[in-house]
């Protein structure tokens, strides 16, 4: 199968290049970038020379792309408000669009407008793409026609809590989420906030108290709850360049047994490969999961303060954005869910 990425020059756009370039059941057939028109993709991506066929970066157009005959997937790998410039005209010609941008990941415009401080471009395709967690959501894929891939904070966040919440093994109430972050996470910024003498040897928090990911967090956790969740989200910019880490504190609900939690980890995630529920008291470390698609997960209790911490790591860049999104694309299509990913 043929498949096209669009703004394959940011990090997420390169790891998709990466993993697609390798999996068996695809093929790369256009690759997009406004800047880098007509030059050799393996130029820019040199970890893949001699695996392209010496494709060239196409023109970012909309029109030209939607009448592809030979592209029935693409991927979005661009900035929230200019995704929807490309989905519209792509799902019109029938193509189904993978969006690794925030613009179909909230439920109403509203909750749009109140987080990304614009309209949103195209309110009615809202209804029409779909928030997939793979290992979480419960879909019907051959239905699936625009995924709204999640978010790199909301993954280190979602998996833990929603099952614990949907069970009720945990209180809601007073949720407190502190999570640190690599740089490349806020993308290719050439500023001075985020060059290397900047972000070398210090660590510093930012978005508080209402980051944009705020309201994809408290809108999949009310999912789980069948109410609103309110949390604090405390989201730090790390010195690393790769990797996710999140400590959330969690009231127990009525019960203290960290055994409970874990059966209800085990009960929802026991046979899934991306998955890695850790030993109580063996903390997941955010290199151990850089270049895979895994989270770790892992769970102690508190007894001075009744609350259990929980701590994830991801790869923001992989299970956080491009791996992920590639895992939903093998169950769309019947793939083998690991194709391209181990």
């Amino acid at each position: 199968m043929k498949i096209g990425i669009i703004g394959a020059t940011g990090y997420s756009g390169e790891i998709l290049v990466q993993i697609l370039a390798n999996h068996p059941q695809v093929e790369l057939g256009v690759i997009t970038s406004r800047s880098l028109v007509g030059t050799l993709v393996e130029d820019t991506i040199p970890f893949l020379r001699g695996k392209l066929n010496n494709l060239k970066f196409s023109l970012s157009d909309p029109t030209e792309l939607a009448s592809r005959s030979d592209i029935e997937l693409y991927f979005l790998a661009l900035p929230h408000g200019v995704a929807t410039e490309f989905a519209v005209p792509l799902l019109d010609a029938g193509k189904k669009v993978i969006d690794l941008s925030a613009d179909f990941r909230l439920e109403t415009a509203e909750q749009y407008l109140e987080f990304y401080n614009n309209n949103h471009p195209a309110e009615e395709l809202l209804g029409v793409g779909k928030y997939i967690l793979p290992e979480i959501s419960n879909i019907d894929y051959n239905k699936v026609r625009l995924v709204a891939s999640p978010g790199c904070y909301p993954t280190s966040i979602i998996f833990p809590l929603f099952p614990l919440i949907k069970d009720k093994i945990i209180s809601y109430n007073n949720i407190v989420i502190n999570s640190f972050s690599g740089v490349s996470g806020a993308g290719k910024k050439a500023t001075e906030k985020f060059n290397y003498c900047s972000r070398n040897e210090s660590a510093v928090a930012y978005g508080c108290p209402k980051h944009r990911h705020l309201g994809e967090i408290e809108q999949e956790l009310k999912n789980a709850a069948g109410e609103n969740v309110i949390v604090q989200f405390n989201p730090h910019l790390a010195p690393m360049k790769r990797g996710i880490i999140s400590t959330i504190t969690v009231q127990a609900n009525g019960s203290n047994s960290i055994e409970e939690l874990y059966n209800c980890w085990n009960k929802k995630y026991a046979d899934k490969q991306f998955v890695s529920l850790l030993p109580t008291g063996q903390f997941p470390d955010s290199s151990h999961v850089v270049g895979t698609n895994r989270i770790d997960m892992s769970a102690v209790f508190d007894d001075r303060t009744n609350n259990f911490v929980i701590t994830t790591a991801i790869d923001n860049l992989m299970k956080g954005a491009g791996g992920q999104a590639v895992q939903i694309m093998n169950l769309m299509y019947g793939f083998p869910e690991n194709s391209g990913l181990i």
